[in-house]
């Protein structure tokens, strides 16, 4: 394993950084191809967010590093960005991975875009072959451990917006929103924020009234809703089950009194308000009234932080499930490493089993089955007793840091050739052959 990762976030460094090695997605095929071509690389990709640029490779035999081709691609100096680079190599570059795409790493914690993301660099580097054995296994086990994470814990379902959490309650008072109208006091964003997520959630109809009308009528506009002269309001917000208001008025808009006349014509349906004005435009002595349910911001503020108290212990249930996962696939990995080494070592004693066989085939004469036998076991179990030792000390050594140095050794000494090795002897072979022929 040899896989190196270099870049920079948006905990590491400010956008006017960021957006100077960002990698516009027409030239990242081209970029992921230069990376993979690098002489010290042997499979590369990129992923260019607006947050995030990182630079991923399977390095060839653990030589150069990923600041060279940094310097080369964008020819420049990389001084001016050293103190916003992150590095990681081997198990940590896994590590960092699996949290990229599980959004462990992401600004806000838990949200879905960055593996779309990571999974479209992913794609691209694929499609130009920057991409094909290790590095494929790591994204590929890094969607996988992505999934497991949305699966076993609720990392990315908690809500950590005042506008979230206010369809959370009103869903908990309701039971549906379908078919709930909301009544909007102000014309504000936090308003239309919240009013844009409960009208997502199923709420019918909307009511705008603001002390300034034209900006009342705009805001209607934007939902295909009904604007209302402020000078209206108490006669015609009995309408709504929700109301969200937020005026910026110094004194309470809505009083018991007023909450006792909205419940008679309302005849006892429920009512929620949304109180988000600072000072408040809700009495809370509305709230003693049967049927009426007030929350104001810091009802709303303490929702919310139940919710990121949740989120931060999922996102500990998630880091135990992400470091977990990097120790499987390092093993994983390392066993992959012996296992062409084993495969070829069997391979060659066989071979030399069955040529010492054949050798003394002639001079042992006519041989009975029973005898036929008897030799093909003798010799299978000299050989068996000669792997012994270094297929269970290649096998011990895949769960070891140094176990390239193993694998190496026992290639040296079986005189043992890898797949390109023998790749470039059949070349040389077959060039040797047309040499004779002309």
């Amino acid at each position: 394993m040899r896989f190196q990762l270099i870049g920079v976030n948006h905990k590491t460094a400010p956008v006017e950084v960021r957006e100077r090695l960002a990698i516009p997605e027409s030239r990242l095929p081209e970029a992921c191809k230069k990376l993979a071509e690098h002489p010290a690389v042997a499979e590369g990709m990129i992923v260019s967010t607006c947050n995030r640029v990182e630079f991923i490779a399977n390095m060839k035999n653990g030589a150069g590093d990923l600041r060279e081709f940094l310097r080369e691609y964008f020819e420049t100096d990389l001084s001016q960005f050293e103190n916003h680079l992150y590095e990681f190599r081997e198990d940590e570059a896994v590590r960092h991975i699996f949290r990229v795409a599980a959004s462990l790493d992401s600004m806000v914690v838990g949200e879905p875009q960055i593996l779309g993301q990571v999974k479209e660099a992913y794609a691209t580097a694929r499609a130009v072959g920057a991409v094909r054995s290790q590095l494929d296994q790591l994204l590929t086990r890094a969607f996988a451990v992505a999934k497991r994470v949305r699966t076993e814990t609720a990392v990315g379902s908690s809500s950590v917006s005042i506008a979230s959490v206010a369809v959370e309650l009103a869903e908990k008072i309701f039971g549906s929103l379908n078919g709930k109208s909301v009544y909007l006091v102000g014309a504000g964003k936090m308003c239309e924020l919240a009013a844009r997520h409960l009208l997502a959630h199923g709420a019918a109809s909307l009511f705008v009234a603001n002390r300034t009308y034209d900006r009342a009528i705009r805001l209607a506009q934007k939902f295909d809703g009904q604007a209302i002269e402020f000078n209206r309001l108490y006669d015609t917000c009995e309408r709504a089950d929700i109301v969200i208001t937020s005026t910026g008025s110094p004194h309470f808009i809505f009083r018991r009194e007023h909450g006792e006349k909205l419940m008679a014509r309302r005849k006892n349906k429920p009512m929620f308000f949304i109180d988000i004005a600072v000072p408040r435009d809700v009495d809370p002595e509305m709230n003693k009234l049967d049927g009426i349910f007030v929350y104001d911001i810091d009802d709303l503020q303490q929702a919310v932080s139940s919710h990121v108290a949740d989120r931060k212990k999922e996102a500990e249930k998630a880091e135990a499930i992400v470091n977990g996962e990097v120790e499987k696939f390092h093993a994983r990995l390392q066993t992959l490493d012996v296992v062409p080494t084993i495969v070829s070592l069997q391979d060659h004693l066989e071979t030399i089993r069955q040529a010492e066989i054949d050798r003394v085939r002639g001079r042992l004469g006519s041989m009975t089955t029973d005898q036929e036998l008897a030799v093909e076991a003798l010799t299978r179990g000299i050989v068996n007793k000669i792997m012994h030792t270094p297929i269970s000390t290649l096998k011990t050594a895949a769960r070891d840091p140094e176990s390239t140095t193993v694998i190496e050794l026992v290639r040296r000494l079986f005189n043992l050739h890898s797949e390109d090795e023998d790749k470039e002897v059949a070349a040389s072979k077959s060039g040797r052959g047309k040499g004779t022929g002309n």
